[in-house]
């Protein structure tokens, strides 16, 4: 039986509509998202939080974002890649894109490039 997407998981789906074909997948208790089969974005602990890389994190923290840290059993906690956005960018499509295109952008410069089969 498959999970039922929370508000805000539709919620980013509108939001990210604009940029292209959007697929979510449910994910460790979150919700992961895909733009043309680039992963982008998360939801975890009711939260939307955007991929970022070496350029775009501090974008993300000028903004007053805040990365995604998440705590195991034993008692570390790890800091993934992943920022939360400015309020306002929550309201509408508009205010997400550049925010999104940043994610996108982050996606594909961590895409790991395909092996290429030796030659028959």
């Amino acid at each position: 039986m498959a999970r039922q997407q929370p508000e805000l998981v539709t919620h980013a789906c509108e939001l990210f509509a604009p940029l292209g074909h959007i697929r979510v997948k449910a994910m460790f208790g979150g919700w992961g998202f895909y733009c043309d089969e680039l992963f982008f974005a998360i939801v975890a602990f009711d939260t939307l939080y955007l991929k970022a890389d070496a350029d775009s994190a501090a974008r993300y923290r000028a903004a007053g974002g805040e990365p995604f840290t998440f705590s195991f059993k034993d008692g570390r906690s790890e800091t993934m890649n992943y920022w939360t956005v400015p309020e306002e960018a929550m309201e509408t499509s508009a205010g997400m894109r550049p925010w999104a295109q940043l994610a996108l952008a982050a996606a594909v410069h961590a895409r790991k490039p395909k092996k290429k089969k030796p030659a028959p």
